[in-house]
């Protein structure tokens, strides 16, 4: 079968499946050799830009006809797909499904899209069996699914009962408290997410609200950035009013976590993501999360100066 996916997480599903699609999106990067896949889509939105920017750009975009994507029908017509995964959750992440029903109106194959709109864990795993069917790997697909859930199921058994209050930003500016599957990520994890119930989409919230809560644990993770990009924009939170007496921040707890790959990507990696918190939340426990992953907030500075002298010019996009 010949499969095409527009987002990063389809992909990643597919992969676990033993599944490489023939053509991805130009998100898609995991498995690294997906790279290398003809991409069918393109963003209309300059990723390299500040953050509040890039807002303003997608407001602008979701106002416009043409959205904030577009496919390659002509890349996609030579494809030949027999399936197209692509997802309804959000329009701004990825291509959704009706930019992809109006181009495969246009091409001469007709495949079959298959649309995932997940909000939770669960919503995930039964994504992976959605596709699983879809591509004729049912059975494959539930043991990986039943893999990955006994996975997060032991990172939940090593943590106590109660932890620290927990917020995880998916936006700076302005400033976003993540939803959808994060909350249980966090309870698995340890910790309390006060501020969010699983399955609540991710909505901005008034600096002040956040600031009552005040989290004991913030993790940084804007939708798309890897850490040089949060680092490049950093002072979008610390230059807020009441930055300083932040619980997280006083007590050293604030984290900067690669939101491209691990935080808001709908797929196998969510459990990968669920370790990673439980490392920042609990290092004596589980140690430390890789560098690459998650640093403390303070060292993006020293990763701000290394990406101004060795990755002038990189782009990173929102997934």
């Amino acid at each position: 079968m010949r499969v095409v996916t527009t987002l990063p997480s389809g992909t990643e599903l597919l992969a676990s499946l033993g599944i490489d699609p023939v053509g991805v999106s130009h998100e898609c990067d995991f498995p690294p050799r997906m790279a290398d896949r003809p991409a069918i889509t393109r963003s209309r939105i300059d990723a390299s830009a500040s953050s509040d920017e890039i807002d303003r750009q997608v407001l602008e975009a979701e106002t416009d006809a043409e959205g904030v994507y577009e496919i390659d029908c002509e890349t996609l017509e030579e494809l030949e797909p027999d399936l197209i995964v692509t997802q309804g959750i959000c329009d701004v992440c990825a291509v959704d499904a009706a930019v992809v029903e109006r181009a495969v109106d246009r091409i001469e194959p007709d495949p079959e899209i298959l649309s995932t709109d997940p909000s939770t864990v669960g919503d995930v795993l039964a994504d992976l069996r959605r596709i699983g069917r879809a591509v004729g790997r049912e059975e494959c697909a539930e043991r990986v699914a039943g893999d990955l859930a006994e996975r997060l199921e032991t990172v939940r058994d090593r943590t106590p009962d109660e932890g620290p209050r927990v917020a995880v930003l998916d936006w700076t500016d302005p400033a976003m408290v993540a939803g959808h599957w994060i909350p249980e990520l966090v309870a698995a994890a340890g910790g309390e997410y006060g501020m969010a119930d699983p399955g609540d989409r991710s909505t901005p919230r008034e600096w002040a609200a956040i600031r009552e809560y005040d989290p004991e644990v913030l993790v940084v993770a804007p939708c798309g950035f890897e850490l040089d990009q949060t680092a490049e924009n950093r002072s979008n939170l610390t230059d807020r009013e009441g930055w300083d007496e932040l619980s997280a921040v006083r007590d050293g707890q604030v984290w900067a976590m690669d939101g491209h790959h691990y935080v808001n990507r709908p797929g196998p990696r969510l459990v990968d993501t669920a370790e990673r918190l439980a490392e920042v939340l609990d290092p004596e426990r589980f140690g430390s999360p890789p560098e690459s992953v998650a640093v403390p907030f303070p060292a993006l500075a020293d990763l701000d100066r290394r990406g101004e002298r060795q990755s002038a010019g990189t782009v990173h996009r929102p997934s």
